[in-house]
């Protein structure tokens, strides 16, 4: 069985348990004992790494004398220090998944899970206010609730292999994934679509520094971003990430996807709203990440004066300028941003949208353009485009090509080779790697491989002069125009004869289609 079988039938099953329940109640509740499961098993591996390292000539907590070994590491397997000296967290006894799991069938097994919990963010103040406690809430029986445990007790995640973490991470994030699948368009206040997010994190290389999300959903621009760290042979703990997401319960699906994997978080206080309580005031950011809600609606009457309005206060009825203006406002010296938005935001002149547009463009702090294909989303229809943002555009750290007054503009619109399902596609790697090394290329990054070239069709660096005659619309298709034809080397003259009798021969297949349709009709007694 593959490992994507395995998930498959998991969630399967799991789904199968739900009864009335939505999915943005079953969610939290699966993710939980998902959670549940892998730090009890990792807790309970702890134990045998202690006595193994007790065991180890080679190892500084070596004891050579067999008896006072054995009663040195009764005593270290017991201690919380020996565990959280590896990262590891510290599960009370009552709290374990196997000793909950003996209980699946209990009265009140629902309170019984509510209290580990709560046990264990005593234990770990790094989850405190973070996992799910409200298993008693459900509108689940017990039974259900114990048949769930059974379920996620399928789930092995062995710490002696180097890829539980990963295997974790996968299970996690395939089952938001799935998640957003059945929640449709309330899908996008937690999850942003895999392809997404790593187009945003290989154009922006976030490698190493202060990594920033103003509306962090679950935490999958961060976990994208320390992958691309560690695949290019950096280290963890080498990028520090910044987040801030106003709902609660989504907010705990961030804290949970970064603490299991070991990722540094500052959430700050609390959960809030950016514009208008920002839990990170003074932060300056080397790389920004952002999928803001498409459209939203809000209230600049509270922020009127704000000082984030460097280039116009955005209206009332569409936040997308207020989002591109706060993240402006949080980029260091050399910061870089990749910002997710409705096409709209390229081309909108409504209520001033144009005139910050304007303003933006020959501030010189647009750089790149990328139009996506539709159908990329699971919570919209609407077609998305990306905005690249930089506070240094001439030469320097970002890059070896100085592009000062000018944009990269992409047009994607025809990828998604990736069919997930009927109203869904994704981008394949090689698309992906595709618009990454365009403006790697661009730029003259360290991942720049050959010098750029405008290709029709597809990519075009224009002028801010350019760009200006368009009106500061910034529509990658206005730009990068028709994609080229390349000859076949037919005649014209033999080509026309070619199509010219596959047509004759279509509309004769045709015409035998007709008549035999007319036939089998006056068969069966229709028809003259």
């Amino acid at each position: 069985m593959t490992d994507t079988e395995f998930k498959k039938i998991l969630w399967d099953a799991a789904v199968k348990l739900r009864g009335s329940l939505s999915a943005a109640e079953y969610k939290y509740p699966v993710l939980g004992l998902v959670f549940l499961k892998y730090v009890s098993d990792v807790f309970e591996a702890q134990a045998d790494v202690i006595r193994a390292r007790a065991a180890d000539p080679h190892h500084d907590q070596y004891v050579e004398d067999a008896s006072l070994r054995a009663e040195l590491v009764e005593e270290w397997v017991k201690d919380k220090s020996f565990y959280e000296a590896d990262n590891v967290f510290w599960i009370p006894e009552d709290a374990r998944f196997g000793k909950l799991l003996a209980q699946a069938k209990a009265p009140g097994i629902a309170h019984k899970l509510d209290a580990a919990m709560a046990s264990i963010e005593v234990e770990n103040p790094k989850l405190r206010g973070v996992l799910y406690r409200d298993f008693g809430r459900l509108e689940l029986d017990n039974g259900k609730i114990g048949d769930l445990l059974g379920i996620i007790a399928k789930m092995k995640f062995d710490p002696k292999e180097h890829t539980s973490r990963d295997v974790f991470g996968e299970v996690y994030e395939y089952f938001l994934g799935n998640f957003a699948l059945e929640e449709g368009q309330k899908a996008g206040q937690f999850y942003t679509p895999r392809s997404v997010v790593q187009t945003l994190v290989e154009i922006l290389a976030p490698f190493e520094g202060r990594i920033y999300d103003p509306c962090c959903g679950s935490g999958g621009m961060f976990v994208f971003s320390e992958r691309f760290i560690e695949a290019h042979g950096g280290k963890k703990g080498q990028a520090v990430v910044y987040g801030q997401e106003m709902t609660a319960t989504t907010r705990k699906l961030a804290c949970m996807n970064l603490a299991i994997r070991g990722i540094d978080y500052d959430m700050g206080r609390e959960y809030a709203d950016t514009f208008a309580n920002d839990q990170h005031p003074d932060l300056r950011a080397d790389y920004i990440l952002a999928n803001p809600p498409f459209n939203m609606e809000w209230n600049p009457k509270d922020v009127a004066n704000d000082k984030r309005w460097v280039y116009g206060t955005p209206p009332a009825k569409n936040a997308n300028y207020a989002w591109l203006q706060h993240i402006i406002s949080k980029l260091a010296t050399n910061g870089r941003a990749g910002v997710v938005l409705a096409n709209g935001s390229m081309s909108s002149n409504q209520s001033g949208e144009g005139a910050i547009r304007e303003a933006m463009l020959k501030g010189d702090i647009v750089e790149c353009m990328v139009a996506l294909p539709g159908q990329l989303f699971t919570n919209t229809p609407i077609p998305a485009c990306l905005w690249f943002l930089s506070k240094k555009k001439g030469t320097g750290k970002n890059g070896k090509q100085d592009r000062k007054g000018q944009v990269l503009f992409i047009d994607a619109r025809k990828m998604g080779a990736i069919q997930i399902n009927r109203t869904q596609i994704a981008l394949s790697d090689e698309e992906l790697q595709k618009i990454a090394q365009t403006y790697h290329n661009w730029r003259g990054t360290v991942w720049s491989q050959n010098g750029y070239a405008d290709v029709p069709g597809f990519c075009k660096s224009a002028t801010l002069d350019e760009i200006a005659k368009h009106g500061y619309v910034l529509t990658p298709g206005r730009y990068v125009g028709a994609e080229d034809v390349q000859d076949d080397g037919e005649p014209f003259e033999e080509k026309m004869a070619r199509l010219s009798a596959q047509w004759r021969e279509q509309r004769a297949e045709a015409a035998r289609l007709d008549a035999a349709i007319e036939a089998n009709l006056k068969e069966l007694g229709y028809g003259g």
